[in-house]
């Protein structure tokens, strides 16, 4: 009966609490949190959950991914909705979790809903029960975490910041609400006018539950009667989507997150001297309802901070327009606000105030994020990297930097134009050419990800908060604090292979390391898979710098691999690396961590010849790219078979990059050089030794450029060119870098054995028996005296699947 009685109730839900995911694999979207092989994937599954906190817009899935993670934990699960809840409901809740942990050693994992809207005394009860491990905390919430949450419940959780739905996830939900016959309307054949469901989509805003919402009205209200008869077509025209959903032009919450980083965008703007920007933001601002008196105390503040005395005619402005509002109020009141922003935003005075307009008609039409570089950083940027990038126009020449203020979509876009009249003709021509600067630095950073600016920041500057780094980053979408245990034995295991190298050449490889990490642009939920991993140089660097996401290593042997294993088992197990053994190919070698999309892949010296370089170019493609099904139609009917060639899927993200160190070869250290930067330093040779000197040069330039040699065939256009022309983009860098070596006397007998070595065998027949054996001589004598400065090329290598249009 009790059955009955539930299957009655579920029949009655609202759509959107039907279709709930159940598992991990029927929940859409989130793949930076939930995408197979991150963190929060594998601690479900393996049922190893600590405290987490889910936080972001209504519709995206916070509560669901909880009764996501109740469906497979054995632990005991708790709910409690932070709105409808007190003290005596929390101490219910902690005396329940105490039974279970000493009748049955079971855990307790406890769901708080809208967790910020607990008040402080509320949250002070539940934090000594996380601390000591009695209850695991999942907590959601629509507001910033970092702002609204208790900071020690922050500090012991980790925290997922979960992103609007995109389109490409609603129209999944849709389809699996329409095929559905236990939960959807799998049951009857629904049909849509063209552009009907993709206006649905379109104006749900990336809000599952609000698209969902909408359908179950376009559905159920269209036929006369609910529900018709199994199998019969349900059409639904545009006009009844419109009808079922109102469109939400502007996202911001004045209270809410989005106030904090608009107005420091707006600020941002301001300063660094963008009218552009500081017009748009104004108008998200205005249009959401902020309070003008707000805007004009920060205007009034920055008149003084960033303008200063370089217009002392600024705070006058600025207060005078803030009197004229209070006088003349709003609608018209705008004109003034306007007024004002823009003063500040090119100071000298400016009164094109119409400007504000075309901004405020460009925020009707679209509703842009604010970049990351832009938003406030003063509480979240270690959680989220917000504010990472943004370069601090004080700190350059002339107090302005060229740097992107508007939203992505709409870069270049113009709403600020300065006449001919007045203070404006002495400012146009400023102002035009900082524009196209600033276009210019854009696209050249759209280019080019891997070059930086270097600027000078004073100590106090740093310290203060307001200097993020010069290199602009994506927005982290997850946080955890730091894990003092971890990191040492992170530190513990490095320092142990670092041992194991000498001193110079260890340094040598840590700076091919930062130099590959920081050329990826890693964030802390990437899946990074590295080849050749038994050096460990790339992989416990990696461990640190994803720690909401996976790091994997292709070992050359099982010795090398069990070492790793060795120091990495001091790591907690969640945070340990998989490893596997190399096979003979790339998707064999990573077929035992299952179907993982990385998105990083790291490999240093992977090649030495140009077969090499289309052998892993081949590699590749199969990784971005897989191989699909071959099918064929039987009797013209919609059924497809597969007619026996097995489908390969991707196993690298699409927006993935490989980041690839490589030595090259036909760039290699001179000899030659050697002898004279040491023997000759200080002193003249002999007339006779200049010419076996300058010969010996020329012999090896002929043998470092033989292409007939496959070692020598190729540099880095080669490597650029094999991928451009196999729809990969590729981006290089070069470098020489400086080792100090010492030179064995057996190692130079190996390299001027003309039986053995094709070195040796070259320069001997290009010099002749007696002038070689005076050149090896002389090297001995060089080597015996001398530590040299060895110099090899070096090329970084950034390449990617070029996007189908």
């Amino acid at each position: 009966m009790d059955e009955l009685f539930s299957n009655l109730k579920d029949s009655h839900e609202p759509l959107a609490a039907r279709m709930r995911p159940r598992t991990l694999d029927e929940y859409i979207g989130q793949e930076h949190i939930v995408g197979k092989g991150r963190l929060l994937r594998r601690a479900i599954a393996a049922d190893q959950l600590t405290s987490v906190i889910f936080y972001g817009p209504p519709g995206t899935g916070k509560t669901t991914l909880a009764r996501v993670i109740a469906n497979h934990t054995s632990s005991n699960f708790i709910t409690l909705n932070a709105v409808l809840t007190g003290v005596a409901d929390i101490r219910k809740a902690i005396s329940d979790a105490e039974t279970q942990k000493n009748l049955y050693k079971r855990k307790t994992i406890l769901f708080v809903d809208e967790v910020h809207r607990w008040n402080k005394s509320q949250q002070d009860a539940l934090l000594p029960w996380v601390e000591n491990g009695t209850i695991i905390l999942i907590g959601a919430t629509t507001e910033n975490p970092f702002f609204e949450v208790n900071k020690a419940l922050v500090s012991r959780s980790r925290v997922f910041q979960l992103k609007p739905l995109t389109k490409t996830d609603l129209l999944n939900a849709a389809k699996q609400t329409l095929s559905d016959t236990e939960r959807g309307y799998g049951k009857w054949n629904v049909e849509f006018e063209k552009g009907a469901l993709e206006h649905l989509i379109e104006t749900a805003n990336g809000d599952a539950r609000s698209l969902l919402n909408a359908l179950e009205l376009a559905v159920e209200t269209t036929p006369e009667k609910w529900p018709p008869s199994f199998g019969s077509t349900i059409y639904i025209s545009k006009e009844a989507c419109e009808e079922s959903i109102q469109k939400k032009v502007v996202l911001y919450d004045r209270d809410g997150d989005y106030h904090y980083d608009i107005i420091s965008a707006f600020i941002k703007s301001l300063r660094g001297r963008d009218p552009d920007a500081a017009c748009y933001w104004l108008a998200r601002m205005v249009k959401a309802g902020e309070d003008p008196h707000f805007i004009f105390r920060r205007m009034l503040i920055s008149a003084c901070e960033d303008t200063g005395l370089a217009d002392p005619n600024a705070i006058s402005i600025v207060e005078s327009c803030a009197a004229a509002f209070d006088r003349v109020g709003l609608p018209e009141g705008r004109y003034f606000l306007t007024h004002a922003a823009l003063y500040l935003a090119t100071a000298p005075k400016s009164n094109s105030s119409m400007a504000f307009f075309d901004a405020l008609s460009s925020v009707e039409k679209e509703d842009a994020d604010v970049p990351n570089h832009l938003r406030d950083a003063s509480r979240d940027a270690e959680g989220f990297g917000h504010g990472a990038g943004y370069l601090y126009p004080h700190a350059y020449k002339d107090h302005w930097v060229a740097q992107q203020y508007l939203p992505d979509t709409l870069v270049g876009k113009v709403f600020y134009t300065p006449s001919t009249q007045g203070y404006e003709a002495k400012i146009r021509e400023d102002i035009l050419s900082r524009r196209e600067a600033q276009i210019a630095s854009i696209l050249e950073d759209s280019e080019e990800k891997d070059s930086e600016q270097i600027n000078a920041v004073s100590d106090w500057w740093k310290e203060a908060g307001h200097f993020h780094g010069l290199k602009k980053t994506g927005e982290n979408l997850t946080y955890t604090a730091e894990n003092p245990r971890k990191n040492s034995a992170l530190e513990k295991s490095e320092s142990l292979w670092r041992a194991r190298l000498e001193t110079n050449k260890a340094q040598t490889l840590l700076g091919i390391r930062n130099a590959m990490t920081e050329a990826a642009s890693i964030l802390r939920f990437h899946r990074c898979l590295v080849a050749n991993a038994d050096d460990a140089l790339l992989l416990f660097d990696l461990i640190r710098k994803t720690p909401e996401g996976l790091v994997c290593g292709i070992c050359r042997t099982p010795n090398g691999m069990q070492s790793l294993a060795r120091y990495a088992s001091t790591l907690e197990e969640l945070d340990q690396p998989k490893l596997c053994i190399k096979k003979d190919t790339l998707r064999n070698s990573i077929a035992v961590f299952g179907d993982i999309e990385f998105d990083r892949f790291f490999a240093r010296d992977i090649f030495s010849t140009k077969d090499d370089i289309e052998e892993f170019c081949v590699s590749l493609s199969d990784g971005f790219f897989g191989t699909e099904k071959i099918k064929r139609d039987i009797s013209f009917s919609t059924e497809e078979v597969q007619n026996g060639t097995k489908e390969l899927f991707p196993f690298f993200e699409k927006n993935a990059q490989v980041i690839t160190s490589q030595r090259i070869p036909c760039s290699g250290q001179h000899l030659t050089k050697l002898i004279e930067e040491t023997l000759f330093k200080d002193k003249i040779a002999t007339k006779e030794i200049k010419k076996l000197l300058q010969e010996s040069e020329q012999a090896e330039k002929d043998f470092f450029e033989n292409i007939a040699n496959p070692i020598f065939s190729w540099n880095e256009e080669t490597v650029k060119n094999i991928f451009e022309q196999n729809n990969f983009s590729c981006l290089y860098k070069s470098a020489f870098i400086l080792e100090k070596r010492k030179i064995s006397v057996p190692e130079t007998e190996r390299w001027f054995n003309a039986e053995n070595s094709s070195y040796g065998k070259f320069i001997k027949d290009k010099l002749g028996k007696e002038k070689f054996e005076k050149l090896k001589e002389l090297f001995i004598q060089a080597a015996e005296k001398n530590i040299f400065n060895w110099k090899t090329k070096n090329t970084i290598f950034i390449i990617s699947a070029k996007q189908k249009k």
